[in-house]
Order: structure tokens, then C-alpha cells, then sequence
């Protein structure tokens, strides 16, 4: 289920550094997405769009592949940095993959936008 964060609805700190992380990625790499995930032992893994022409990714795609070739089975969150204004399906479905406790869809500007809850 999609829905707006609240105004009052605290992420905490843990989820503001995948932000950061995600924000981060994305201007370094001026990338249309950045993204970050935190796996079941708490570890990060983050990355960027990935556009060739062989190879597209989103950027929680990107993510999401650099935590299971590390050995990560679940996802505790992942956050996706974009200036879209809905989850792509396709990173939903990959989340769903990884019994993802929560997506959340940052705007630029570091503000949460929307939250996905599994």
C-alpha cells in the first residue's frame, strides 16, 4: 500500500541516512535516480541509474542487485531519491522480491514524498 508520508510521520535516523545516501549517489553521478537500501543485518548498499545501451536499471533495481550479490536476503527499507511522483512498478515488484519493510520515494530536495509499506 502506497500513501503519502504525514507531515508528523518520523522516518528516524536510520532511514534519514538512506536519504542521504540515496541523495548523495544521485548528485555525484548526475543520475535521474539515486537509491539506497538497508539489508536484514543493517548493512547499505546504494546506486544510481544505470543507463547503456546493453543494460537499464533503475537505481533501486541497481541497488537491490548490489545487496543480493552481497549476500542480503531481506530488506529492512529502501528509499529511491526521483523527481517521479509515484514507486515505478517495476521497484515495487523488486522490494516485494526482498520482503521490503518499507519504500519510500524521496523528492530532490531530500523531502519524503510517498511510503510503500509491505
Amino acid at each position: 500500500m502506497s500513501d503519502p508520508i504525514r507531515p508528523d510521520e518520523d522516518l528516524g535516523p536510520e532511514d534519514g541516512k538512506l536519504i542521504t545516501l540515496a541523495r548523495s549517489a544521485r548528485a555525484r553521478n548526475a543520475a535521474a535516480e539515486g537509491a539506497a537500501v538497508r539489508d536484514e543485518t543493517g548493512r547499505t548498499y546504494v546506486a544510481t541509474t544505470v543507463a547503456l545501451p546493453a543494460l537499464e536499471l533503475t537505481a533501486l533495481q541497481a541497488a537491490v542487485a548490489a545487496a543480493v550479490s552481497s549476500g542480503a536476503r531481506n530488506l529492512e527499507a529502501a528509499v529511491v531519491v526521483t523527481e517521479a511522483a509515484e514507486h515505478a512498478p517495476v521497484d515495487l515488484a523488486v522490494a516485494r522480491d526482498l520482503a521490503t519493510a518499507a519504500v519510500v520515494l524521496v523528492a530532490p530536495d531530500g523531502t519524503p514524498a510517498r511510503v510503500t509499506r509491505a
